[in-house]
């Protein structure tokens, strides 16, 4: 009942019989005007009936917070929830309201990069910045920034076993590492197979799992990595789960939705699947 009565002094009584109950985007507003929320809905008056009758548990805590400050409510109808859902995402990108937080920044998902140079040398590039280093071929773009950079330095960690590793200033030297960026780690092997490259290639877009097979069939060889055994499987485990949740997810979107740019930008990512969603 306070959640009622808290939602109808804020947005008004009639608030809820005004909205259609069809497909659309809605916008709520703070007491400045400030845009601070966007959202979208396959029915506008169910969706926001949900905000009135938020309960006080950890699932419905957001819907409380934008209600105890929205003031104002907006809406636009939509042709259909696809229509919606592309019209959430273009707004989101350009306003970034506050409690948007997922799709609003775009140009943080990050991206792997992958580059051999004429020695054979290995190198990889994890940035949220790819348009600074034309010198690599990069893969994704993936959501999760925390899943994606365990995945990476779990993998760099495991070629320490097997390769050698080039120092900075021989990054330097090969151009591939200048002013250091926010978001942004490169590293170089020596003496790893010149196949691997391709192998792990087609292990960032989805095609095949073999490259971390070999690599696990590797490390059984390497006395200093199974003096590691818990933390090897450890790294393991988190290359698999990047491989399983970002990975293959993208590889998914893209094949359903028929998507042939590759690869995915950062800002094209959340149309992506969009796209697959509603195919």
């Amino acid at each position: 009942m306070a959640a009622f009565k808290k939602f109808d002094q804020r947005l008004g009584k009639e608030a809820l019989s005004q909205l259609p109950t069809l497909p659309g985007v809605y916008r709520f507003f703070n007491v400045s005007g400030e845009l601070i929320y966007i959202g979208k809905a396959k029915n506008l008056r169910r969706r926001i009936s949900q905000y009135r009758n938020a309960k006080r548990c950890k699932a419905h805590a957001k819907m409380k917070k934008i209600v105890a400050e929205a003031i104002r409510l907006e809406h636009e109808v939509c042709e259909s929830e696809i229509h919606a859902l592309k019209l959430e995402n273009e707004l989101i990108q350009k306003h970034r309201p506050k409690w948007n937080v997922a799709g609003a920044f775009y140009f943080l998902y990050p991206m792997i990069g992958i580059r051999t140079n004429k020695e054979g040398h290995l190198f990889f590039c994890y940035t949220t910045s790819p348009e600074k280093h034309p010198l690599f071929e990069f893969h994704g773009a993936f959501r999760s920034r925390e899943r994606t950079r365990e995945g990476f330095f779990a993998l760099i960690e495991l070629l320490r076993f097997i390769g050698h590793f080039i120092p900075r200033n021989h990054l330097v030297k090969e151009g591939l590492f200048t002013k250091p960026q926010k978001y942004e780690y490169i590293y170089g092997f020596r003496q790893i197979p010149t196949e691997w490259s391709l192998k792990l290639t087609s292990f960032f877009q989805g095609q095949d799992f073999s490259a971390i097979e070999d690599l696990s069939l590797l490390l059984l060889d390497k006395p200093s990595a199974i003096a590691k055994s818990s933390e090897t499987q450890k790294q393991l485990r988190e290359i698999r789960l990047f491989w399983r949740h970002e990975i293959l997810r993208l590889k998914k979107a893209r094949e359903h939705s028929k998507w042939n740019h590759y690869p995915v930008s950062q800002k094209d990512r959340d149309l992506l699947f969009i796209s697959y969603l509603s195919g």
